[in-house]
């Protein structure tokens, strides 16, 4: 069984302590603690956690407005939340779904059940639609580093035919892809790449079309996804 990464945010160390301790209790869970929603943010990104457990009550930016901030960031968008909260009557729980969140687990809980609540809270195709959507975008980072090689080598006169093709073949993986997981600029810029690749190849097009094709899918990585790795490297 794949294990499961759960992402715990709680301003008190003590509720974390025991939160990690609960969830340890269930050898297929993977637990990460933080202790604000800055934090989390960060974590968050970094991680790609398939579940986070999530505070209500906590300075600065309470649970809330955390939740906010990750539906705004396509790559931390699909994670599902789990507020933990002693706050749980019926129209908080009203507010909290409004705001995108799977479920409600009330405090005090119980450390003992603890892991079999957080299980309850997700339905398998919200977790898995989650993580492939998270493994998606790293994927997309990845190729963006691969795009950049191949086009230098393209500009360098090197290996220009096999650059091209494999310039291509990530074009085409994106064009299919981005779309599936709900990308569609993504898909659409990486659809006109692949086309400009083929025109050229046959003598209907040109590599400055290529070019600029590739800056297309660059502006749509920094506007949709904000990806990690520096953009100004693929096209000059």
């Amino acid at each position: 069984m794949t294990a499961l990464r759960v992402l715990h945010v709680d301003d008190e160390p003590d509720i974390r302590e025991v939160v990690e301790f609960s969830l340890g209790l269930d050898p297929d869970l993977v637990i990460r603690s933080c202790a604000s929603g800055e934090e989390a943010l960060a974590v968050s990104e970094a991680w790609t956690p398939d579940v986070m457990l999530l505070d209500v009550m906590m300075p600065v930016m309470d649970g809330a407005a955390t939740l906010v901030r990750l539906r705004e960031n396509p790559r931390t968008a699909g994670i599902p939340v789990v507020f933990m909260t002693a706050r749980a009557q019926s129209h908080e729980l009203d507010l909290f779904r409004s705001l995108g969140a799977v479920g409600v687990i009330a405090k005090p809980f119980d450390p003992m059940t603890l892991a079999t609540s957080v299980r309850a809270q997700i339905g398998p195709t919200d977790f898995l639609l989650g993580a492939m959507r998270q493994r998606f975008l790293q994927r997309f980072d990845d190729d963006l580093v691969a795009l950049a090689q191949r086009w230098s080598a393209v500009e360098d006169g090197s290996a220009v035919a096999s650059s091209l093709a494999e310039i291509r073949n990530i074009a085409h993986g994106l064009a299919g892809a981005g779309g599936i997981f709900g990308f569609d600029e993504i898909s659409v810029t990486a659809a006109t790449l692949e086309e400009a690749v083929i025109l050229e190849r046959s003598g209907m097009g040109s590599m400055s079309e290529i070019g600029s094709a590739l800056e297309r899918v660059v502006a749509c990585a920094a506007t949709t996804c904000n990806p990690s790795k520096p953009t100004d490297r693929i096209c000059k």
